[in-house]
């Protein structure tokens, strides 16, 4: 029998454990050189006035097993805030233990209770376990949309784009 997990919003207290629950997830997905997230850029982003991230962890047993991280997007076509679930992440030797399915379980009822119009999020193409589990939970596929995205020296560069 799991032990019952927990999830409670997270705390300035929580940085060194979210972190470290990052690290495993960028470890997972053989993406740790990616990884530029420190205790003082994630202490300024999810707590300093003006925030719009939010984040959860998952504790079972008096350890921290998981996390989601997610924050509000807008639909021009519905006229309504969404949630986008940028990360939900349990700790490999916790998974098969229904932790995944509360903390997305968890923030959808967060969207939900915030009137969002949508709750969307991504899964990299090669995490047939994830996309099953999604799938499972009645969440589509959206095949026909790519993600497009620019970061660190391109977006300096096309930020200095000048206006046509």
């Amino acid at each position: 029998m799991p032990e019952p997990l927990a999830i409670r919003a997270a705390a300035r207290a929580d940085i060194p454990v979210l972190l470290d629950l990052i690290r495993g997830l960028a470890e997972y997905e053989k993406l740790t050189h990616l990884v530029a997230a420190d205790e003082a850029l994630l202490e300024r982003e999810l707590f300093a006035p003006g925030s719009h991230v939010e984040a959860v962890l998952g504790y079972a047993g008096g350890a921290a097993v998981g996390f989601a991280v997610y924050f509000h997007n807008f639909s021009t076509f519905l006229g309504r805030k969404g949630l986008y679930l940028e990360d939900l992440f349990v700790r490999p030797d916790r998974r098969g233990r229904g932790y995944g399915r509360a903390l997305l379980l968890h923030v959808a009822r967060i969207a939900h209770e915030r009137g969002c119009g949508r709750f969307e999020w991504m899964a990299l193409d090669w995490n047939e376990p994830a996309i099953r589990f999604y799938k499972a939970l009645g969440a589509a596929e959206m095949p026909e949309w790519r993600l497009f995205r620019v970061t660190g020296d391109a977006l300096a560069r096309l930020a200095a784009v000048p206006p046509a």
